[in-house]
């Protein structure tokens, strides 16, 4: 349809992107995806925080696409990344396969809406960033990895039984662990986590509390008409 033509062929983040007086790198499909996901947050009050910010160009692009109402917050274990500091965007210097240096940002900045993480994409960078901020993320918010591509890649010492892929196809198993009488996992994020959406390269997590309760069978008080139940035959 054309409406999905236009979507797929124009982006405001690319738009952004372009324009940024910083250098950035990014894959051409993320801005639709970027657009997808991220778009009810713009001119929100909310906290944003990108894991690998290089040579500072997307906290710029983040800063303008999400509006002045939103807190910008980069985080690189590159301590020359702090001059990207600026009075629209925070940058925090750490390794993000630390769970110490989490512990400690979350502390100092609290509860966050979003978090994108382009760090240095190993199986525990990605693993790590998301087991240690899924609690500290508001209900409504998300944690999205992207460049999960490199879970297939030797470089990065895949494929690998405990690939950061591998470990989030494991997180449909704790979602629907919920449902009453299934299997409960010693180790689970289910309390949190209430979806996870997969896209090339990208996969987002979704946190809601409010949506991770165990499910419940209800029964109205409609009229019965005593139709045998024949789904098990």
């Amino acid at each position: 349809s054309k409406n999905y033509l236009d979507m797929t062929n124009k982006s405001e983040l690319l738009d952004l992107f372009y324009s940024s007086r910083k250098k950035s790198i990014k894959w051409k499909k993320y801005f639709q995806i970027y657009e997808k996901l991220f778009s009810k947050y713009k001119n929100e009050k909310i906290t944003f925080v990108e894991v690998g910010i290089l040579d500072g160009g997307s906290l710029e692009i983040w800063k303008n696409y999400f509006g002045k109402n939103s807190r910008i917050i980069g985080i690189d274990i590159n301590p020359l990344c702090k001059k990207f500091e600026s009075k629209n965007c925070e940058v925090f210097i750490g390794s993000q396969s630390d769970p110490h240096f989490w512990k400690s940002f979350y502390n100092k900045v609290g509860k966050i809406d979003l978090i994108l993480d382009d760090g240095g994409h190993t199986n525990d960078q990605q693993i790590i960033t998301l087991t240690e901020s899924v609690k500290f993320i508001n209900d409504g918010g998300m944690i999205v990895v992207e460049d999960v591509h490199t879970s297939y890649q030797k470089h990065y010492g895949n494929p690998y039984k405990y690939s950061f892929i591998n470990f989030s196809k494991k997180i449909i198993d704790d979602v629907n662990s919920k449902f009453p009488n299934i299997k409960k996992f010693d180790y689970s994020l289910n309390d949190y986590i209430y979806s996870v959406e997969f896209l090339e390269s990208i996969v987002a997590f979704k946190i809601d509390k409010n949506l991770c309760y165990e499910n419940k069978l209800l029964e109205n008080n409609g009229i019965s008409s005593k139709i045998e139940d024949l789904t098990l035959d």
